[in-house]
């Protein structure tokens, strides 16, 4: 996902601390606290790490079919009935038979490694070639047969994972419309945040981190242009890892950008979202971006964690841009910063990404000429019997089925990738090298040089916005994702606190193939704040 909505908005401006702090008339008083909620069944598993369930197999008190079970149940429970969080667009109907093969496995006494059993979700735009569709969520590629599985989910089976199902996105990684409303898509409808009903679960990996922050799940794997891993995690209480791009292999997902597109873990904690990510790396011969990540990547980035990590660490905090735009961001982040310092961390503050938000206009250019190359190009190696394989099949696709496809907003994105020429035009060329110099050499790369620095922090974005399918997602300030995603370098965001009981992320984002050191700084935030809340499932903000 891009966030075209001028880079997402806080749902809470200055204006609103202030008002919270008023002694209110006792009538809007008590109006305020009869905000109903519904409340969950328990649920045994609820909050469990993947080392809780790992420890739960060993023991014999679990099964891999037990947590299987247990998981769709959730799902029956939540997201479909009660809150019907609509997070889980489709089940995977070989999950209680993969569960058995493992079980079988680690009671022959093989076991693959520390995800072994392990079941997580996986985006719907993500390649599974079984019973499952890989949709993008729009029903133009609903019944189209993908060749194989992406390279990332070859690395998760070979690991002993249990594929639960695909999660509901921002149809196309919500590169369609400028008025789209995150997490709404043709095949699953409109995902709901699950701190508040009413609100965005941002996107475009929605359904993958209101599924991991649920507990319908044990982790997630989603996919990133521009904030789509970063900004759903964090209006969801999740690590969420953008890495490198190339890193991961994006081999069989369907693509925005080559230039910018990577996959990444979504997980309730960082040691989770670590282990996830060694899973899923290597190098893949269909993914030429992976080749640098030779001698780079890692098969367990597990060993970077270290809850003294902060010590020493020298990290900048980039406040041009970035704050200013909501006191109640600010305020949370803010106590984030002491937290750094008082964990041993050198902040350099400020220390500004100079060029931040003057390459805006050129990433929109780059994304929609790569969209159209890399799209025609993934569905081309669709078989003959789907149902479109060009993105002009597509446009055509959602005008012939406009009251499925387009209720709410249309697919002026579409049309204006489908208008661009061939990556030689100059126009491409010019606005990719103006992309990378003003983000890498004259942007990330030389504040962290200038103040020799181990990463850059910020807040992630504001609280959650409501949705709003009438207008589509606000526009406005303060989204943090874009020097990282358009920079092709790695961010990491982690659960800060909380406005109103909506969940604040603060991102880590630093050099390239510098996941390792995030993680390190990250786990060591996370152990020293413990700041993720489960959701309550209300049906709107508690003013009080």
């Amino acid at each position: 996902m891009i966030d075209r909505r001028g880079f997402v908005a806080s749902g809470l401006t200055g204006g609103a601390l202030a008002v919270a702090s008023l002694v209110l008339p006792e009538p809007l008083r008590a109006e305020r606290r009869r905000v109903p909620r519904w409340t969950a069944p328990s649920f045994a598993l609820e909050e469990h790490t993947i080392a809780d369930l790992v420890v739960a197999m060993e023991s014999g008190r679990e099964t891999s079919r037990s947590l299987v079970e247990q998981y769709f149940a959730r799902m029956d429970a939540i997201d479909r009935d009660g809150p019907a969080l609509r997070a889980v667009v489709e089940r995977n109907p070989d999950a209680l038979t993969i569960a058995d093969g493992l079980d079988a496995e680690r009671r022959a006494g093989h076991v693959r490694g520390p995800l072994h059993g392990i079941p997580i979700v996986v985006k719907d735009n993500i390649a599974t070639a079984d019973r499952m569709q890989s949709a993008a969520g729009s029903l133009a590629l609903v019944g189209a047969a993908v060749p194989r599985d992406a390279f990332i989910i070859e690395r998760l089976r070979a690991a002993g994972v249990v594929i639960l199902g695909k999660t509901n996105l921002s149809e196309w990684a919500n590169f369609r419309s400028t008025h789209s409303s995150s997490g709404w898509s043709g095949r699953g409808g409109q995902t709901r945040n699950p701190y508040a009903l009413d609100r965005t679960p941002s996107g475009s990996s929605s359904g993958s981190a209101v599924a991991v922050a649920a507990n319908l799940c044990a982790a997630g794997v989603g996919t990133e242009t521009d904030g789509s891993i970063l900004s759903p995690s964090a209006v969801c209480a999740l690590v969420g890892l953008k890495p490198t791009v190339g890193l991961l292999s994006r081999a069989g997902i369907v693509p925005i950008s080559h230039t910018q597109d990577t996959p990444g873990p979504m997980a309730r904690t960082v040691r989770d979202a670590a282990l996830l990510l060694g899973a899923m790396t290597g190098v893949d011969a269909r993914d030429s971006a992976t080749a640098s990540s030779q001698g780079r990547s890692q098969g367990d980035y597990t060993r970077y964690l270290d809850a003294g990590g902060l010590r020493g660490a020298r990290i900048g905090v980039a406040r041009k841009k970035f704050f200013g735009y909501s006191d109640t961001t600010d305020r949370v982040i803010d106590t984030a910063l002491d937290v750094l310092r008082r964990e041993g961390a050198v902040l350099v503050d400020p220390a500004n990404l100079s060029t931040a938000g003057q390459y805006d206009d050129a990433e929109l250019e780059v994304l929609l000429y790569d969209f159209k190359a890399d799209l025609n190009r993934y569905l081309g190696e669709l078989g003959p019997d789907a149902p479109v394989h060009t993105l002009a099949d597509v446009i055509a696709f959602n005008a012939a089925h406009r009251d499925a496809e387009m209720p709410f907003f249309a697919q002026e994105l579409m049309l204006q990738a489908e208008a661009k020429g061939p990556l030689t035009d100059a126009g491409y060329v010019k606005a990719r090298a103006r992309c990378r110099r003003l983000s890498r050499a004259q942007g990330i790369d030389r504040t962290m040089d200038v103040h020799r620095l181990d990463a850059i922090v910020a807040p992630t974005q504001g609280p959650a916005w409501l949705i709003d399918l009438v207008n589509g997602d606000p526009s406005g300030g303060g989204n943090s994702t874009s020097p990282a995603a358009v920079a092709g370098y790695p961010s990491i965001t982690v659960p800060a606190g909380n406005a109103f009981g909506l969940p604040i992320g603060l991102s880590f984002m630093g050099r390239r193939y510098h996941e390792g050191v995030l993680l390190r700084l990250a786990y060591a935030f996370e152990r020293a704040t413990t700041a993720r809340t489960p959701p309550a499932f209300l049906p709107t903000v508690a003013l009080t």
